[in-house]
């Protein structure tokens, strides 16, 4: 079959490659009909997340057809069309059982990888590093499921390939972010970031009840979806002196209740501040571009929450000093994609959220390196790239 394969930093090439076989009797393999790139692959494309090993298979975000099932598969019949949250939980262990699914203590054979860095262990993920778990990815045609009966999710006939295809990962964590605020009735949400995960989560925090909503990026189209699509006031972070005195004035001085970070360790910025973090991080002296964050830390109001999406490794000036004695609350988390899926795909039928819009460009499998390319560049209006095996 054909595949979307990392070789080295900076290069993906379409290679074919052994079709997955079950593994297990509660495995199914899925025939992938679409699949997206997700901002989190842009890390070890680029370098600052170690453990690829040539050959392999990318990508962690996708739904398909049930091509084959293990013989203990009771909930799954080949032929079903599902949508697979992006980590792999066991549904068995106290995390899982939990709704803690991103922290599964059953799916991740490379545990000794991640232990000396984080004194414990994460759930496998899809395409994304041996320290998380070695799996093959769906960027191709075919994938393997493991624990078919608690990772897929029937998508139901109503709903278009790309309106559940985001509730894999992209949906899921902005949902899963606006949900940590615990947002009550009149509260003001600023949210830095405007690709997938941050207009996500900019949407549902409307959904659950924000007055008001505040999407921050530099992209004149990404800034005009957030407006169009989620309803949310936006700020061009290169339009301002001062994105924390921006929001300052537009909430009487006092910061908006909750900030939530959809950016990551490879944020823009602008100054001396972001000068310094391109430095040593391009001399991996540390892994970590922290001005989404650091901005997020200093513009909430007292008390108010602090809900982290991006991946983070290793930041250096991290104020926490300011985290302490404002009083903040800090959420954060790898995306508990099977909490949310079901919610999230009742909220598509029901037509009160349509995440469609994200993908900006639909190409082949084929296509799928100058899919990435237009992607991490931010050329032609991309904010999600889909492929389609």
């Amino acid at each position: 079959m054909r595949a979307l394969c990392w070789h080295d930093v900076n290069d993906l090439r379409v290679d074919d490659v052994p079709e997955p076989e079950l593994v297990n009797p509660r495995d199914v393999v899925l025939r992938v009909t679409m699949t997206t790139a997700c901002g989190s692959d842009l890390h070890f494309i680029d370098g600052y997340l170690p453990t690829m090993r040539e050959g392999d298979v990318i990508g962690h975000e996708f739904m398909g057809e049930v091509a084959k099932v293990g013989r203990k598969v009771e909930g799954v019949e080949e032929g079903d069309r599902v949508v697979v949250p992006s980590f792999i939980g066991c549904g068995s262990c106290g995390y899982c059982q939990d709704d803690l699914w991103s922290l599964c203590d059953n799916t991740n054979p490379n545990a000794a990888l991640q232990e000396p860095v984080l004194g414990d262990t994460t759930a496998g993920i899809y395409g994304y590093t041996h320290a998380f778990g070695g799996y093959a990815g769906s960027h191709a045609e075919y994938v393997r499921v493991p624990h078919a009966d608690e990772n897929c999710f029937h998508v139901p006939d109503e709903l278009d390939d790309e309106q559940a295809l985001f509730a894999s990962d992209a949906w899921a964590t902005g949902y899963m972010g606006a949900d940590f605020c615990d947002i009550e009735e009149g509260d003001t949400v600023a949210v830095w970031g405007c690709g997938g995960v941050g207009l996500m989560a900019q949407q549902s925090a409307a959904l659950m009840g924000a007055e008001r909503v505040i999407g921050i990026d530099r992209f004149p189209e990404r800034l005009r979806l957030a407006e169009r699509e989620a309803g949310s006031e936006t700020i061009d972070y290169t339009a301002v002196d001062s994105v924390v005195d921006a929001l300052k004035a537009t909430t009487g001085g006092r910061g908006p209740d909750a900030c939530i970070d959809a950016v990551g360790m490879e944020a823009h910025g602008t100054g001396p501040a972001h000068a310094y973090d391109r430095a040593k991080q391009q001399l991996k002296l540390h892994t970590d571009r922290g001005e989404a964050l650091r901005q997020a830390i200093v513009a909430c109001r007292k008390g108010g929450t602090l809900s982290i999406l991006g991946v983070y490794g290793l930041m250096d000036k991290f104020p926490l000093g300011i985290v302490m004695n404002k009083g903040l609350t800090v959420r954060t988390a790898q995306q508990h994609g099977q909490r949310y899926v079901p919610d999230l795909l009742e909220y598509a039928a029901e037509g009160e959220m349509d995440p469609s819009y994200l993908a900006t460009h639909e190409l082949e499998l084929e296509e799928s390196p100058r899919g990435y390319d237009l992607f991490k560049h931010k050329e032609d209006g991309c904010v999600r790239p889909v492929f389609v095996p």
